[in-house]
């Protein structure tokens, strides 16, 4: 790292030189001028010894700041679907949007007591509804106060989360992990407020190595710091390893499972799975409202929380 540092003084050096000319007109130097070929020689070894690290100038940086991030990140339109965007929709039942409410409020609670910033929401199986938990808890959280949040597609073998945001698939996380993209390239703001997304990024065939190779803990460590929270969508957790290995980089999970569709010796066997990790509750998606799945309250047509004093309350309906 030492001869990026070098290249990058010599580049400032010169920089402010070129300020100052412009500004004072030119100044003798009893040193020689730097020639055009070193500035490119020095330019270079900047782009040659950061390729080969697979760092980006961005990540060379101090910590990040939220507002850093909203000026130097990617701005998309976005256009949110809204038959799964509970929160923009006008016609959703207003149940609905105040489940996800209640989830908040559940977990705001839990952050009290214990260190609870980055979130993990994953499922047994696939197509119970994690995704829409994910998408629809950020909204709303962003929706209480000045509260900040980025949601990450880490869902690197079905990424769907961007079609729920309205996003762009690419640049996105696989692209980061394979260090062909920064993080500027592949945040992204695309509307109002403090939400903030990462894709999925180009598809790949090595998820699970991308996964563990480091670079996500690392892009976890530094976006933890501008957030208030970070949540990660993950791929189901009985077909494939990654939730597993997910959970260790985030500081608690929710486990999705389908009302009328999850049988219970599958939550149960997720939940064997997923032990020693830290479960903070189930969620309940698709619920009937005329049913009463929990004796602490009625479970609303797509999801209910299923946290009661701190503790796992699940229950599923075959």
């Amino acid at each position: 790292m030492s001869r990026i540092h070098e290249a990058l003084k010599k580049a400032e050096l010169e920089r402010t030189a070129a300020q100052q000319t412009q500004v004072t007109g030119p100044r003798p130097n009893p040193q020689p001028n730097t020639s055009q070929e070193e500035r490119s020689t020095a330019t270079a070894v900047v782009a040659d010894v950061l390729a080969q690290a697979n760092v980006h100038p961005a990540e060379v940086e101090g910590p990040l700041q939220l507002d850093d991030l909203k000026a130097r990140c990617a701005h998309p339109a976005w256009k949110p679907d809204l038959k799964v965007s509970v929160f923009m929709s006008s016609t959703m039942d207003a149940n609905v949007t105040e489940q996800f409410r209640t989830l908040r409020s559940r977990l705001n609670q839990l952050r009290t007591a214990q260190p609870l910033r980055t979130l993990l929401i994953t499922s047994p199986l696939a197509g119970e509804g994690k995704t829409f938990v994910a998408n629809n808890l950020a909204h709303a959280i962003v929706r209480q106060g000045n509260r900040s949040t980025l949601i990450i597609d880490a869902d690197l073998r079905r990424s769907n989360l961007h079609t729920h945001v309205g996003a762009p698939l690419t640049p996105g996380l696989s692209d980061y992990l394979r260090g062909q993209a920064g993080e500027m390239k592949v945040i992204q703001h695309g509307q109002e407020g403090n939400l903030f997304f990462i894709p999925g990024g180009t598809p790949v065939s090595n998820p699970s190595e991308l996964l563990s190779n480091g670079r996500l803990k690392t892009l976890l460590d530094r976006v933890s710091a501008a957030f208030d929270w970070v949540i990660l969508d993950s791929p189901p957790c009985l077909p494939v390893a990654d939730a597993t290995a997910l959970a260790d980089l985030c500081d608690g999970l929710l486990l999705v499972v389908r009302a009328g569709s999850t049988p219970a010796s599958v939550a149960q066997r997720a939940v064997r799975e997923l032990r020693g990790r830290k479960i903070l509750g189930v969620v309940l998606n698709a619920a009937d409202s005329s049913l009463q799945y929990a004796p602490y309250y009625t479970a609303a047509l797509y999801g209910n929380n299923y946290v009661h004093n701190g503790k796992q309350k699940s229950s599923v309906k075959q």
